[in-house]
């Protein structure tokens, strides 16, 4: 099945979780990230529950430093 990322098309397996997305794209780190599918925010408690449905719009933001 095939999903957007911030704006970018993945195709991933039926019952992937956002933890597992993360990871294979390569985002290990959780830190400073926050999660929404469909425009909804998903508590990061969520993470390795929470699956996607073909077609799902996941949006990542990545908080950074600086000024």
């Amino acid at each position: 099945m095939e999903v957007l990322v911030n704006n970018k098309l993945y195709a991933v397996q039926p019952g992937t979780t956002i933890a597992a997305l993360l990871q294979f794209i390569q985002l290990s780190s959780h830190k400073g990230i926050a999660v929404a599918i469909n425009s909804q925010v998903v508590p990061k408690t969520n993470w390795d529950q929470q699956t996607l449905a073909a077609a799902d719009n996941v949006t990542i933001i990545r908080a950074t430093q600086g000024g």
